[in-house]
């Protein structure tokens, strides 16, 4: 294993992420608006009704404005993204920004009276509150607002414990405050819902547990837990909703799965370790691999060609070792680990297989090392895997320890560390970097006798090192698949889901 020493700086390059394309997600409600001037006495454009949900018809209305104008309806909204710090060694995760937008929703025109009216439809956008403007000859000559109110479902209401419940709440806002929800079962906070790169609708799947009957299911703003007098806030809107799910039955424990995030093309680059170091700079090599992700000790074929004909190859993993723990020097190191070597032939090509080491999840590169020097290199991705049967028992008594093993674990704070619910309860983390991605929870069964269920999710790391301003920090994240910064950089954080019986 050869190292290299790597002095961690917790000094950051704020990106802003190019968000992915998304399956589902609503676009603008319309072209980007040419830019305009406010005039200098701007009439009220009166919106019938002002409050509802998006599809919701309303009607604009004004008068004493200039006769016979064309008028563009100039809609105020926003972008909003996840923003990172990608390094060749790490990825840090640095919170979100918002860039405030203005799109024409519609054009009409003034009549010979000078009087504006015209019905349009409030757009599958962000919530809250949206400035409204008429537009003539590049002058805002009226302006008025309109406010995309909240809504929620869930979708069975009622089947036996394990039954998967999609959650969506629509009408999350831009703003920070806004633009978060938590989701609580029976008053057990699950997690938090984010909709920035879904133009405020959040979805969430979780799954039914507790004895038979009626369970309560919320979902309430603000950011990442339950703002309990948000009637009292500057955003009175965001009240949430609840519903009542039945549980059926206990019919045993629901088999382990493992529940992957959209598949979307990645918008940075900057996603593998050592990427662009070290590769020799005259060399004309290519490699391929088998695969460009899989989980540890999997086999992988790989090719290459260019290389220098009928001589070893060393084939080398790259990785690091360390950990964030009271990290405030040198915290973690780059390493090679030997993959086997294999010899050229002829023509300078090579055909053979690695195997994936036992060791930390996420971006990683194959290279391939001649005289020395890195001639090729090609990325691949650890991705994380339940070891075994998941848990140490799948049958306890209560109050008795377990534990729960997963693979796969890396060391970004987009990937170290996973979020762990205990019957749609958030009970704590585990972290895999120091342990090289073997990552082994301790934890305790309770509940009484019956099916219980451990439900695994993403977590944004914020402890170490730490930034400010990194809403949604250290609890799970339960809109992962659509809504996740790692997305961006090709990172496939999944949902865990594991069970246990307790007996008598």
């Amino acid at each position: 294993m050869t190292t290299h020493t790597k002095l961690v700086a917790a000094i950051a390059a704020p990106t802003p992420l190019v968000i992915p394309a998304l399956a589902g997600v609503a676009g603008l409600p319309g072209p980007i608006a040419p830019t305009s001037t406010p005039a200098a006495n701007m009439s009220t454009l009166a919106a019938k009704p002002d409050d509802a949900v998006a599809g919701t018809r309303f009607t604009l209305t004004d008068s004493g404005l200039p006769a016979n104008k064309s008028v563009s309806i100039v809609w105020g909204t926003a972008n909003v993204t996840w923003v990172v710090d990608a390094r060749p060694d790490s990825v840090d995760y640095l919170g979100r920004a918002a860039t405030k937008i203005q799109v024409v929703l519609g054009q009409t025109e003034t009549d010979a009276q000078g009087k504006l009216s015209v019905t349009l439809t409030a757009p599958r956008d962000f919530g809250g509150i949206h400035d409204i403007y008429a537009v003539i000859d590049g002058v805002q000559v009226a302006k008025g607002g309109f406010l995309i109110a909240r809504s929620a479902t869930i979708r069975p209401k009622r089947g036996p414990i394990g039954t998967m419940i999609t959650v969506t709440y629509r009408g999350l806002g831009s703003s920070l405050y806004e633009g978060g929800a938590s989701l609580l079962y029976d008053n057990h906070y699950v997690g938090a819902m984010m909709a920035n790169w879904t133009r405020g609708t959040a979805v969430a799947h979780i799954r039914a547990t507790g004895p038979v009957g009626i369970h309560t299911i919320e979902v309430a703003d603000a950011i990442s837990f339950k703002y309990l007098n948000i009637q009292q806030s500057p955003i009175p809107w965001g009240t949430g909703e609840k519903f009542a799910f039945s549980v059926t039955a206990d019919i045993g424990r629901p088999k382990s799965q493992v529940d992957w995030p959209a598949n979307v093309v990645p918008t940075l680059d900057a996603k593998t370790t050592l990427q662009l170091t070290g590769l020799a700079a005259a060399t004309s090599a290519s490699a391929n691999l088998a695969s460009s992700a899989g989980t540890v000790n999997s086999k992988v074929g790989i090719t290459a060609k260019g290389l220098t004909p009928n001589a070893p190859v060393d084939m080398e993993w790259s990785t690091v070792v360390g950990n964030r723990v009271n990290c405030t020097g040198t915290c973690w190191s780059f390493v090679s680990v030997p993959l086997g070597n294999v010899t050229t032939t002829s023509d300078g090509s090579l055909q053979g297989a690695i195997t994936i080491p036992d060791g930390l999840g996420g971006w990683h590169v194959v290279q391939l090392m001649q005289g020395g020097q890195v001639k090729a290199q090609i990325p691949y991705y650890v991705k994380r895997s339940i070891f075994g049967k998941g848990v140490s028992s799948l049958t306890l008594k209560q109050g008795q320890r377990f534990t729960v093993h997963l693979k796969g674990l890396g060391w970004t704070q987009l990937d170290n560390t996973i979020a762990v619910d205990y019957d749609n309860s958030y009970v704590g983390y585990g972290c895999g970097f120091n342990s090289n991605g073997d990552t082994v929870m301790n934890l305790v069964a309770t509940g009484g006798p019956g099916t219980h269920l451990i439900d695994m999710y993403p977590l944004l790391y914020t402890q170490q090192p730490s930034y400010p301003n990194t809403p949604y920090g250290m609890v799970p994240v339960l809109t992962y698949a659509q809504d996740a910064p790692g997305l961006a950089l090709g990172y496939q954080l999944p949902a865990i889901r594991l069970a246990i019986t307790i007996v008598k």
